[in-house]
């Protein structure tokens, strides 16, 4: 990190993606591209969209993704691989390394392959635009230091995952590389808007006072409204600006793409399925032409009524069954006019219904804590621009708290993430999501362990109890970024020389065994112990970090005094 001249923070989001960039000396001058100026758009960032041949080949990302497969015919769209909101095949779901997922035409490829892809042409995009702005002097990607945003949310897997992709993608050479951070999303949406001046959020509920972070004792909620998932975290503010996080970090898949959802589902219902999945199977370029005009409905609409147009093909299926008219008979907000649908604004916001009411729901579970008092409630995210859910977070909350939006709130987790690059420490604890254990193999105690669980060494000499959950961290316990929690442990054999660990996560707050129900095994990892002379007696000495965005240990063993860092691997194969 600290042979690099430039930051750059790439926030790959669900929707949408982009990038922010300064130099390392610069801090305060942070820059950011804008997206699409060639098809006439004008945007901060670009859609979560690429693009592949009928070989597997990268073809496009983002706007150009989305503008070629548009414009090619249902039977050449047919033989490409077309991904879009492919970011939530990572959420709450069993992560590998050979996870296969499906793209628009049915075709499944090595999600390694679909999110390497596409940060190689973020990173290539991200040094054009440095090259841009420094006379067209050459930069590597080994000049900068990478900041990646992931969902706080996220398992160790996902977030293991996407480490291994930027690797894949050229960003860093080495997955222990300290050039490559991973930043959770809400934490760097906090670090942005604790430092930004009043002015710097819009007028509804500003506050008066200066910058949150001189503040201290500020205590406020974040809750980053993306396009996949709703990311909570509750910081307050210490003395000298750092943060310190206050309750465990939560949220849930009610993004903005529930809302689009939605209305998807409406329109299958209103031409009823078997029409609609016809439509959809033939005409997928047209289709997602389709979404993007009801996106943009979503997220700049008003209080009036919209107007979508119905794509051509679409009512030319429907027209074959009837008479397109007859479809609109007797549905309560929506009618045909002129080849366009006219949505009530009643019906609009009834698309939103569900998404608002889980995220209004995990808002109150966070302020009703008899042992914080929130004073404000910052929304952020691509979402959060959306009128109908920054007005119903105020109607629920702004007699208890302040309710902020700092303008270009879909910037926030980015510039934020390029702060937190700099200074990955400005977070100084955090909470454990959940607790942390080990298998371990402890001397048998028949008072307390299970006979069953009863075990003897190679050499006979040494009886000890298989399976115990050794806890490690516990749910809900605050750590701070810089702390070590430190572990010694010792062979089982004699001529043994190496220590396998298994590395588990659970709910519960006092597991016995690591093969209890609720326990899960999330990871492994791995010590030599190349010199048996001391037979038993060897010590292994293992300390581990849960104080940052990244679960991180190393080894020692004491009987050679080596210590290496060990990788633990949440991925299955």
């Amino acid at each position: 990190m600290s042979d690099s001249f430039f930051i750059v923070a790439v926030d790959f989001g669900t929707a949408y993606s982009g990038y922010s960039f300064c130099f390392k000396s610069c801090i305060d001058n942070i820059r950011t591209v804008y997206w699409g100026q060639e098809m006439g758009m004008n945007s901060l960032k670009t859609p979560t969209c690429v693009l592949f041949d009928d070989n597997e080949v990268f073809m496009k990302f983002g706007y150009e993704a989305i503008m070629t497969y548009t414009r090619m015919d249902k039977v050449e769209a047919s033989t490409k691989c077309f991904f879009k909101n492919f970011k939530m095949d990572l959420y709450n779901k069993t992560v590998s390394r050979n996870l296969m997922i499906p793209a628009t035409n049915g075709k499944s490829m090595r999600a390694m392959k679909v999110f390497s892809e596409s940060l190689r042409y973020l990173k290539d995009h991200a040094l054009q635009s440095i090259r841009e702005h420094t006379s067209g002097r050459e930069f590597i990607a080994s000049d900068v230091t990478w900041v990646l945003t992931v969902p706080a949310i996220w398992e160790p897997a996902a977030k293991q995952f996407m480490r291994e992709a930027a690797v894949e993608a050229g960003l860093v050479s080495d997955f222990h590389s300290d050039q490559l951070i991973l930043a959770l999303e809400p934490e760097a949406a906090s670090v942005w808007c604790k430092q930004l001046p009043s002015e710097g959020f819009v007028a509804q509920g500003a506050s008066q006072d200066n910058r949150l972070e001189q503040n201290p004792g500020t205590q406020y909620v974040v809750v980053d409204c993306g396009g996949g998932t709703i990311d909570i975290t509750v910081h307050e503010v210490l003395q000298g600006g750092s943060l310190k996080e206050l309750l465990k970090a939560s949220g849930g898949d009610m993004g903005g793409e529930t809302v689009t959802n939605k209305y998807i589902s409406f329109l299958r219902d209103l031409f009823h399925p078997d029409v609609w999945d016809k439509y959809e199977i033939q005409n997928p370029s047209e289709l997602q032409k389709m979404i993007y005009d009801f996106t943009a409905q979503k997220c700049f609409g008003g209080d009036e009524d919209i107007y979508i147009q119905c794509p051509f093909n679409l009512a030319m299926f429907a027209g074959k069954k009837q008479d397109i008219t007859h479809y609109f008979e007797g549905v309560q907000g929506v009618s045909w006019q002129d080849g366009m649908f006219k949505i009530t604004h009643s019906k609009f916001k009834s698309f939103f219904e569900q998404s608002v009411a889980k995220i209004i729901k995990d808002i109150y579970s966070i302020i009703s804590t008899p042992e914080i008092h929130i004073d404000f409630i910052l929304l952020v995210g691509g979402y959060a621009s959306c009128n109908i859910l920054q007005k119903e977070i105020h109607k629920h909350f702004s007699y208890r708290c302040k309710v902020l939006c700092p303008v270009d709130a879909q910037l926030a987790v980015l510039k934020g993430a390029v702060l937190f690059g700099n200074n990955p420490k400005i977070v100084a604890s955090r909470v454990s999501a959940l607790t942390y254990g080990i298998s371990f193999c402890p001397t048998f105690d028949e008072s307390k362990h299970k006979e069953e669980k009863r075990r003897v060494n190679k050499k006979g000499d040494y009886v000890y109890c298989a399976d115990v959950f050794q806890r490690m961290m516990q749910k809900g316990q605050s750590v701070k970024c810089d702390e070590v929690s430190p572990h010694h442990f010792y062979p089982i054999d004699d001529d043994q020389t190496k220590m396998g660990f298994s590395f588990y996560s659970t709910e519960k707050p006092d597991a016995v065994y690591v093969d209890e129900r609720h326990t899960k095994k999330i990871g492994s990892f791995s010590v030599p112990m190349p010199d048996i002379s001391q037979r038993r007696s060897r010590r292994v000495r293992f300390e581990i970090r849960f104080g940052l965005t990244e679960i991180q240990a190393t080894a020692t063993d004491l009987t050679s005094n080596q210590t290496r860092s060990i990788r633990l691997d949440f991925l299955t194969q």
